[in-house]
């Protein structure tokens, strides 16, 4: 393990804000990946989109080729555990995968008893509930504390605001049927469990996280979309959490909370037709944490950009094979 990396310069990194590669296929523009539809295939562009209040609220250099390699690299580190849906990495910001059939739920790890949204299971916790489906939990429990065992949460898939159900639920909805609910279970505990395994050899805490699994053209269950990201999972700094949970401190944890937080301290960002632009302080801020948690878990540094060439010409180059 190596040493985190200097933060990039920032304010000569290239923002990625869209593409339109028309040779690829269908375009989807998703929250953050730009999609390009083919019969067999998907080619995955990573952005620098940063997305908040179910809108795009900044773009952080760097992001995009962050989100893409740090899910290359788990997906590397988990292909024993479950298949996945990589076929290449032709450029730092993108993945060309397998077409799946995604699962109609949201598959959710948790392995602590923390959070301070609506949903979070702290939450629920302070409520009184102590049944949360795939796990029982006791009284006299403290926020931040470890769970007895990592809990399944999953969640429904809504357009607006996404549901969080028991497994149970999830069959008598008719979500997944019983045979392929339990074997998604056991991929995303030991999945999970690798992902904490190899964070604490990195000083970090996996605290949660989401996965997104589909079925291939086989039938056969598949890891897809991104895993163990700074978007998709919550991080701890594992040297200092003892202490500061023992002192009633909230643990050290890697943050990009403060840039929602300033929006809604000068907006009503899921009401406002137009927001304020996010200052570039923070913007810059929220770079380098990216760019910290990424160097810390797989040791790398971003790619150095060639003097003069644009991040969308370098794109269109490493694709051209993949047109169609």
């Amino acid at each position: 393990m190596t040493n985190d990396n200097a933060p990039p310069d920032i304010a000569n990194l290239e923002t990625l804000r869209r593409t339109d590669f028309r040779t690829l296929g269908e375009r989807i523009e998703g929250k953050v990946r730009d999609i390009y539809v083919q019969p067999e295939r998907l080619v995955l562009v990573t952005t620098d989109r940063h997305s908040s209040f179910d809108r795009i609220v900044a773009h952080i250099p760097g992001k995009g080729e962050i989100l893409n390699r740090t899910s290359a690299f788990w997906f590397d580190a988990t292909r024993d555990i479950v298949r996945n849906h990589v076929i290449a990495l032709p450029d730092p910001n993108v993945t060309v995968a397998r077409r799946c059939t995604p699962l109609k739920i949201e598959i959710v790890m948790r392995g602590y008893l923390t959070g301070v949204t609506s949903t979070s299971i702290w939450t629920h916790y302070q409520a009184g509930r102590r049944d949360f489906g795939s796990i029982v939990l006791p009284d006299g429990m403290r926020k931040n504390q470890p769970l007895p065992a990592p809990a399944f949460t999953p969640s429904t898939k809504e357009a607006t605001h996404d549901e969080t159900i028991t497994p149970a639920q999830v069959l008598e909805r008719g979500l997944l049927p019983a045979d392929l609910l339990e074997q998604v279970d056991d991929t995303a505990q030991k999945l999970f469990r690798r992902g904490q395994e190899i964070a604490l050899s990195r000083g970090l805490i996996l605290v949660d996280t989401k996965y997104e699994m589909g079925l291939d053209a086989d039938g056969e269950l598949t890891l897809i979309d991104e895993i163990h990201t700074p978007d998709s999972s919550r991080w701890w700094m594992a040297d200092t959490y003892e202490a500061r949970v023992a002192a009633g401190q909230e643990p050290d944890y890697f943050d990009k909370e403060f840039l929602r937080h300033w929006f809604v301290e000068h907006c009503d960002p899921y009401k406002d037709a137009v927001i304020p632009e996010a200052p570039q302080a923070l913007v810059a801020e929220l770079a380098v944490r990216y760019q910290q948690i990424f160097s810390r878990l797989t040791g790398r540094s971003l790619t150095p950009r060639e003097k003069g060439q644009p991040i969308l010409e370098r794109i269109r180059d490493n694709v051209a094979a993949y047109a169609i």
